[in-house]
């Protein structure tokens, strides 16, 4: 049985495909790789070198670290898996980004100058603090590869999540209009020949029953594929969402060679 993929919304942030003929470990799988295993870069030490703003230094520095930066998974690994420095910090495994400013002025995540033109802030107008005259802010942020699984500020996919494909069946309808008035999605309508719901809204479905439970002659029965899933998914831009869910399957793909690589040598 061959994975299929149907692809309903992409950009570049943000995806909604149809995952088929997989079983729900595997879609968990995908779903837990997104939001905890794939690495992205990061904001880990901060040096502050002349902070004179309304925000201590590690409000600063907690604030830096949730801005989420461009990755390149090409050509960084994460600090303890890099066999360059053995864990102590190269650029193999991080990078360094530079901020000035003196007030009055407004600071953004912009105004952070990287060592690496490709790694840059996915957001250019996060602010960060607002200066007031007189006030500066000039420190060194060192950005380190990691996992979502190890801490929030690592993890690229933000509302990743699945649902069964539903599967909707009218049947000897006598338009009462019951379940129309009760679905809390709005995609039945009713009309003489009875509850009717368009093919596009199907997947709308939350497959919540509240229609089958107040129609009393069961005209309408709601289930779902066991083997189909609806995945909706962001990314906080340290991918693309494309890139993002691929990075997540090569995951799963790696750790089930590594289990394969194990149970060989037993």
């Amino acid at each position: 049985m061959t994975m299929e993929v149907d692809i309903l919304e992409l950009s570049d942030r943000s995806a909604k495909f149809v995952l088929s003929k997989v079983s729900t470990a595997f879609a968990n799988g995908i779903r837990r790789a997104m939001v905890a295993d794939v690495p992205t870069l990061a904001i880990e030490y901060v040096n502050l070198y002349d902070n004179t703003s309304v925000l201590y230094d590690e409000q600063l520095a907690l604030r830096l670290s949730l801005i989420p930066l461009v990755t390149d998974i090409e050509t960084y690994v994460p600090q303890a898996e890099c066999d360059v420095c053995g864990g102590e910090g190269c650029p193999a495994c991080e990078v360094s980004l530079t901020l000035s400013a003196e007030g009055p002025v407004t600071v953004y995540s912009r105004d952070l100058i990287s060592s690496d033109p490709k790694i840059q802030p996915a957001d250019p107008n996060v602010p960060i603090v607002e200066l007031k005259k007189g006030q500066k802010l000039v420190l060194e942020a060192v950005a380190h590869m990691g996992y979502g699984k190890d801490s929030v500020k690592w993890q690229a996919g933000v509302a990743c999540g699945y649902k069964n494909m539903p599967v909707i069946t009218i049947e000897n309808c006598d338009a009462c209009g019951h379940c129309a008035a009760e679905c809390p999605q709005g995609i039945i309508s009713v009309g003489e020949a009875g509850a009717k719901i368009a093919e596009e809204d199907v997947m709308k479905c939350s497959i919540c029953r509240l229609c089958e439970q107040v129609c009393d002659i069961n005209a309408i029965k709601v289930d779902f594929y066991e083997n189909s899933f609806v995945f909706t998914m962001e990314s906080d831009g340290s991918y693309t969402a494309k890139d993002l869910a691929l990075n997540a399957a090569n995951v799963v793909k790696d750790k089930a060679g590594e289990l394969l690589a194990i149970l060989d040598q037993l």
